[in-house]
């Protein structure tokens, strides 16, 4: 159960991501002064594009951390892991992903969006993909340390 509240913990900072204080236009306000200082020749319209992307990186990067959270209290402290672990992983970033995006529509200034759905899952897919690249580099590292 300990690490459950990980996922748990994580699954709330999700939601207050989806809530209100972080619409489109409350980021820009903070970001955009970032972005113009950074890159003070970029016309606003570039910099709204670069500020679109921050929060769709947001939204692989929120959902990779919590893929992995997601795995690692699916494999409850032993030193294997299954397939099976990671596509459950998976699917639970999935539902959790068009639950949120639900949630989005009832939020004031929200919009919820089958594409935030698709790069929410993305996160959760690459982070999977990258803790199994991990393991296999593991595994062969040890059978040459045998050697």
């Amino acid at each position: 159960m300990a690490r459950l509240w990980p996922v748990l913990t994580w699954a709330v900072i999700i939601s207050v991501f989806s809530t209100k204080a972080f619409t489109s236009d409350n980021t820009a306000s903070f970001f955009i002064p970032i972005l113009h200082w950074l890159l003070p020749k970029a016309s606003f319209a570039a910099l709204f594009r670069i500020h679109h992307y921050i929060r769709k990186c947001g939204h692989f990067s929120e959902y990779f951390i919590f893929s992995l959270l997601i795995l690692r209290a699916i494999r409850g402290g032993r030193n294997t892991t299954h397939l099976a672990w990671a596509l459950a992983a998976i699917g639970i970033v999935a539902a959790y992903a068009i639950l949120d995006e639900f949630h989005q529509s009832f939020v004031p200034g929200r919009t919820p969006a089958v594409m935030d759905v698709l790069i929410d899952a993305s996160g959760g897919a690459a982070a999977q993909a990258i803790a199994a690249l991990i393991l296999l580099w593991g595994h062969v590292r040890g059978r040459q340390n045998k050697a």
